[in-house]
């Protein structure tokens, strides 16, 4: 406790901290928290203007870097905060606590515990007064002094969302530990993280340097699993539970094992994800994560074990990655090339298919299904492009396959209707406008990520579902005419009788609006 820094007098430790920032953001954005008037995610340029204004301009310029942007500033699914709360929520002995909005918090807090966290979220409130004279910092600091508790967490993990990181409430001042709990502080605002998936690597990148911090300052404890007695590649990436021990299986050949899983389940696991020979980035975009590894002095390998070719590659840059004999590696091909090859006969997909995301695995997913004879000719995903992804769109490509990395809604559904595809695959939204024009279609989070995708498990593992899928073609038909114009134009809502129609309030309001926009347009000639 001696070398903590305090936000009022930063005695300790020899260091300064003004009791609020120097420059401190419009006042309009705390006036406007509690009224509810436009600080929320819709107000993105204001508050990013007012985070880098109040001292968070470092965080953003990071973030920009490592998450550059794409059509759309603003993320077109939910929260992108999920993210990192749903990679804490799922570590034994790790809590966390949430600053931001009221609202926000009930919404994230919602859609974690609806996708399966079991554990109480904590919530320091805040008004316009706390955030703009800094006492919400003394209440983030009182709680976690109180929840410091070694004997129930390893560590607390705070969370600014956008109202706090747009006011400056610097988190970086809290202790890095607290009675042995350790204290990670970040920042995850809706105007900085494109996507929730992003969000993810915020956290497990933040984890990685705080225990790599750990590791190079002595000896760490090792992970209730043990230690492996082989070089081990760790997993980048949240994937189907069977895939890492597939992923093992094909490295025992030579001589390799697979270590954790990162983002984590517990937090010694991060000291063994970092004593490995190589990182396997099987999602691509977790840039923070990356940085740690490389910082450690360890190679990353792009790509995944996905369909014959994929799994071929991989195994050669493994052991590439780890000086592996030729022999070895051929060994490892071997004993598995074949089990794929006929797993993805006995099962193909014929038809045409669009497919788009948010998770990071759409490339993987697109090979896996055009191995197994589908037709792909557009893939779109939410997450950026990476070194670590250039092999899958590469390998895409050439098949001619049209692979657009930070895909917007708009993207996804314009393909959709073009290309008019046997089944359309992707998120909520391009589901729904699939099904309103009678096209088969399948939400990619819960019925295509929740599959095995690796080595022969993977191979096939897509067609029952798929093939069922676009064998609805004719149901969805009928549905689409027994149901066409309900809940469209004049008969949405609900009615008793006929809609009240009225052509002419219609064309006065239409007068209004032309009206309107005559006048907007003689003020911008002024």
């Amino acid at each position: 406790m001696s070398d903590e820094v305090t936000y009022e007098t930063g005695e300790a430790g020899g260091l300064s901290a003004p009791r609020a920032p120097e420059a401190r953001p419009p006042e309009s954005i705390s006036a406007k928290v509690n009224a509810g008037d436009g600080a929320g995610c819709h107000a993105q340029s204001e508050m990013a203007a007012a985070a880098g204004a109040a001292g968070a301009a470092e965080v953003l310029d990071r973030y920009a870097e490592d998450y550059p942007k794409g059509p759309h500033d603003q993320p077109q699914s939910m929260c992108p905060a999920f993210g990192s709360l749903r990679v804490g929520l799922r570590m034994k002995r790790v809590a966390t606590v949430l600053s931001g909005s009221a609202c926000c918090v009930y919404g994230l807090t919602f859609v974690s515990h609806f996708y399966g966290a079991r554990r109480s979220v904590g919530y320091v409130p805040f008004n316009s007064e706390t955030l703009v004279t800094g006492k919400l910092f003394e209440d983030i600091r009182e709680s976690v002094h109180e929840m410091a508790d070694p004997a129930r967490f390893d560590a607390i993990v705070v969370t600014n969302l956008c109202v706090p990181t747009a006011s400056g409430v610097p988190l970086r001042l809290l202790p890095k530990e607290i009675n042995g709990v350790r204290i990670v502080g970040i920042d995850v605002p809706g105007f900085g993280i494109p996507t929730h998936a992003e969000a993810k690597d915020v956290l497990a990148g933040a984890m990685l340097n705080y225990a790599r911090a750990e590791a190079e300052a002595g000896p760490v404890a090792a992970p209730e699993g043990g230690v492996s007695d082989r070089p081990t590649v760790t997993l980048l990436g949240e994937m189907f539970p069977a895939d890492p021990m597939m992923i093992g299986a094909m490295l025992a050949p030579m001589g390799l094992a697979a270590g954790p899983v990162v983002p984590c389940r517990e937090w010694r696991e991060l000291y063994a994800a970092l004593d490995c020979g190589a990182v396997a980035a099987i999602h691509p975009f977790y840039t923070a994560a990356v940085r740690e590894f490389e910082a450690a002095g360890r190679r990353v390998v792009g790509s995944a074990p996905v369909g014959r070719e994929g799994t071929a590659a991989w195994l050669a840059g493994i052991g590439e990655a780890f000086g592996v004999s030729a022999d070895k590696v051929a060994a490892a091909q071997n004993a598995f090339l074949p089990a794929i090859e006929g797993a993805l006969a006995k099962a193909p997909i014929r038809g045409r298919i669009t497919l788009s995301g948010y998770e990071g695995s759409e490339l993987l997913v697109a090979r896996l299904l055009i191995e197994s004879g589908a037709e792909v000719p557009y893939v779109g995903t939410a997450c950026p492009k990476t070194p670590w992804s250039a092999a899958d769109a590469e390998w895409l490509t050439s098949r001619g396959v049209t692979v657009k990395f930070r895909a917007s809604l708009e993207d996804d559904c314009a393909a959709m209707e073009a290309l008019e595809p046997d089944l359309a695959i992707g998120t909520t939204p391009v589901v729904q406008k699939a099904k309103e024009r009678g096209t088969p279609s399948l939400y990619f989070t819960n019925l295509i990520s929740a599959r095995p995708l690796m080595g022969p498990a993977g191979a096939g593992s897509l067609a029952e579902v798929v093939n069922a899928a676009m064998g609805n073609k004719g149901r969805m038909d009928r549905m689409r005419d027994f149901f066409e114009g309900v809940g469209t134009g004049d008969s949405a809502g609900v009615w008793e009788g006929d809609p009240n129609i009225r052509p002419d309030f219609r064309a006065t309001n239409l007068k209004k609006l032309e009206k309107q926009k005559r006048a907007a347009k003689a003020q911008e000639m002024i």
